[in-house]
């Protein structure tokens, strides 16, 4: 029997990469409201120069492009329950190299070797990874290569350390969120034509917010998705059915 929803996070000790704003300051604070001890990263030199950063939260700057960035934040603990690998990014210039292999090293290579770092922790806690994909995991987005190439490539990583990482006890599993309204997607919610455009493609026709994928990511981290691992949820609106 699981535990209760509201108790199961209490005294966790929980990173979210990227967990300054969007999906992933959404994750933070629903930890944070459920009693776990939480880190988030960001780029920026404090959590002041965001927005509304989640409060309560513990800020490491951090821009996991960089082996050396990657380092420093796993350095920072000698326990944990669960990772969320949240951070990215996707750029208008993914037809060149060295933003493709940029975007690459963000994606995807940051989440393998800050899994890989903080395997240990997790292993001793039974802990639980969530990844943070796309549907850019399934489907071919034509104009951003190196972000489409990274979200597929984690779909394969997820599955590929679940299998690996199963007998010690450490869940690994990915979200797929699809149109959600965050910074990223603020370009097109703020064009009439193209925003109409994307929500005839949409079955529940409407964004989706970063909270209903927050609760699935808490969902596959909890005990109550104990016998799941190496497996992907898409957070679509049924766009997938198309």
């Amino acid at each position: 029997m699981s535990e209760p929803n509201q108790a199961w996070a209490a005294g966790k000790t929980v990173l979210v990469t990227g967990g300054t704003q969007g999906i992933g300051k959404a994750v933070a604070e629903q930890f944070l409201a459920m009693g776990a001890s939480v880190t988030i990263t960001g780029t920026r030199i404090g959590p002041s120069c965001y927005d509304e950063p989640p409060a309560g939260a513990a800020y490491i700057q951090a821009d996991l492009t960089w082996p050396e960035a990657r380092a420093e934040v796993a350095a920072h603990f000698d326990r944990l329950d669960v990772l969320i690998n949240n951070a990215g990014r996707g750029s208008a210039r993914e037809y060149e190299q060295d933003e493709f292999e940029a975007i690459i090293d963000t994606n995807l290579n940051a989440v393998m070797d800050l899994s890989v770092r903080l395997y240990p922790y997790l292993k001793a806690a039974r802990g639980s990874i969530v990844n943070v994909g796309s549907l850019a995991s399934f489907l071919a987005l034509k104009e951003t290569p190196a972000y489409t190439a990274s979200k597929a490539g984690l779909l394969g990583l997820t599955r590929a350390l679940g299998d690996k990482w199963a007998p010690d006890g450490v869940r690994v599993n990915l979200v797929a969120p699809g149109f959600i309204a965050t910074r990223m997607t603020e370009g097109a919610r703020t064009n009439p034509d193209r925003e109409q455009k994307l929500l005839r493609a949409i079955p529940m026709r409407r964004w989706g917010e970063p909270d209903e994928v927050a609760r699935a990511i808490l969902f596959l981290a909890s005990p109550a998705a104990s016998y799941i691992t190496g497996q992907s949820l898409a957070i679509d609106g049924g766009l997938m059915l198309r």
